[in-house]
């Protein structure tokens, strides 16, 4: 029997085998959780929408998503950089059991601010993030007391997959 369920969403220009979203899946799957990783990469391509493609969209798809997995169980939204906006955007609109932020943008140009449900939530980012400074990341997870692990890094988090996949697996450990 599943713990639950993980929507584990992509980063912009990333996909859905994806190095990091990939690591966190197998985390998933080895705790007993079920799980899925969206492909956006369709709507990353609507270039005419925005430079960063259909972000409301991506949210729309996301939030469809988690809707018909929180109606069969616990739910946890992941995500990397763009897919943790989405992530924690959706989580206002969705029954969201935990939440997983790794480099998470603050802002995301005319969309709301970084903003989410007050479940338990933990927040990977970059000491040396080159599209999202270290504090404003710093003062979203502060106001929430969210988990916030720091990282000598850069946006990508290359060399600290599996220090995120821990921090995940403690998320998940945590909430049950």
């Amino acid at each position: 029997m599943s713990r639950g369920h993980c929507i584990l969403s992509h980063g912009f220009e990333s996909g859905p085998d994806a190095t990091k979203v990939t690591a966190l899946a197998e985390v998933a799957q080895r705790l007993g959780w079920t799980h899925e990783r969206p492909d956006y990469t369709d709507l990353d391509a609507m270039r005419a929408v925005s430079s960063v493609g259909d972000v409301r969209a991506r949210l729309q798809r996301l939030a469809g998503l988690a809707t018909a997995a929180a109606a069969r169980g616990p739910v946890v939204l992941v995500g990397s950089s763009l897919g943790a906006y989405i992530s924690a955007i959706a989580s206002l609109q969705v029954p969201t059991r935990g939440l997983f932020l790794m480099v998470p943008p603050t802002t995301m140009g005319p969309m709301p601010a970084l903003d989410a449900a007050p479940v338990p939530t933990s927040v990977v980012h970059a000491w040396h993030d080159e599209l999202i400074p270290p504090a404003q990341v710093i003062a979203w997870a502060q106001a929430r007391s969210a988990r916030l692990l720091l990282v000598d890094d850069g946006h990508r988090l290359n060399n600290h997959v599996e220090a995120s996949a821990r921090a995940f697996e403690d998320l998940l450990q945590s909430l049950g």
